[in-house]
């Protein structure tokens, strides 16, 4: 059984799937470091193998999300052999190999390091993308693949083709993002390329910019305003502040594409504004009974009441109470 003919049948299946290019190529790549590391034939995997290639990972120091997904893209491909292609092998990844994952909260912008980002950067090209990630909510490769026949600015929408889940869905354009995307299209390079978002400058002029170019742009300017920033933080910001100005969850959801409303509910452990009010309404009825007074007239009292009480105690103990 030919590994290299099955790897390529498995690419076709992929795209006959419409999986995007930035997918199908970290599927074979999973696949393939895979494979040179067992080296042996499909037919004689185990799942000691995959155990083996797993501790493999794990001294190299990858984390469980990284390792987890490699596990995830080499069983599509044994599941792809024994049921699309009927032949009889058995899938070494079981559904134990899977590493235990923490769950953080996801991580956004507080408004004060939105606005020191937005400072510096610079250009209508880069400032678009950053607004459409920030404000329409897009992942960074929905806007590397982008169209401009996917842009309504007359309608404020967009568009995105084969997003989250594959699925197409409609992401909305804020007054300031609209302002931006215009901006940017009345100076983009001429060109016949459909994707809006072209590369300015060097060899690749004109060409549209990969998911890494866009990565690399807002790095640099992450760097530059000394705030922690990344694509994928950008459209939490957005689902954190539409969160706190009182967005309902549902919106959220079809706005970010997600398929499960539990995904969107991790944003409310962030910013959940029925448990702050709640809290702070009963700590002030709480706080209320036996507070003390911490203004500087209130240290002062407290701490002469704090002295008399020490003079007497030490006067008991002393057994001169009687001469006072």
């Amino acid at each position: 059984m030919n590994m290299t003919n099955s790897i390529i049948d498995f690419r076709r299946y992929l795209k006959r799937r419409n999986y995007s290019k930035h997918t199908i190529r970290n599927y074979l790549h999973s696949i393939k470091q895979f494979v040179l590391w067992v080296d042996v034939p499909i037919e004689e995997m185990t799942p000691n193998k995959v155990s083996a290639y797993i501790d493999y990972l794990m001294k190299r120091r990858l984390n469980a999300l990284t390792i987890n997904s490699n596990l995830y893209r080499i069983k599509s491909f044994y599941n792809y052999l024994h049921y699309e292609k009927e032949l009889p092998i058995s899938v070494p990844v079981k559904t134990g190999s899977r590493l235990r994952t923490p769950k953080p909260l996801p991580r956004f912008l507080r408004d004060e390091d939105v606005e020191k980002f937005l400072g510096v950067v610079k250009g209508a090209r880069d400032y678009a993308m950053v607004m459409v990630m920030l404000r329409c909510g897009l992942r960074v490769e929905e806007v590397a693949n982008l169209t401009r026949d996917a842009i309504d600015l007359k309608q404020k929408r967009i568009i995105v083709y084969n997003g989250k889940g594959m699925k197409d869905r409609v992401a909305l354009i804020s007054k300031d993002a609209k302002r931006a995307i215009f901006a940017y299209l009345q100076q983009r390079l001429s060109s016949r390329v459909s994707k809006v978002f072209l590369v300015e400058k060097g060899t690749y002029k004109g060409k549209p910019i990969s998911v890494r170019g866009i990565q690399k742009r807002i790095e640099y300017y992450a760097k530059k305003s000394c705030v922690k920033v990344s694509c994928h933080r950008l459209s939490h910001t957005m689902a954190t502040q539409m969160l706190n100005a009182d967005a309902k969850m549902v919106t959220i959801q079809d706005l970010l594409g997600h398929a499960r409303i539990a995904t969107t509910e991790r944003y409310s452990k962030v910013s959940n504004l029925t448990v702050q009010r709640d809290y702070h309404k009963t700590m002030n009825i709480i706080t209320t009974v036996g507070s003390r007074d911490v203004t500087a007239g209130g240290y002062k009292k407290f701490f002469t009441k704090e002295k008399r009480r020490m003079i007497s105690r030490q006067v008991v103990e002393s057994g001169q109470e009687d001469h006072l």
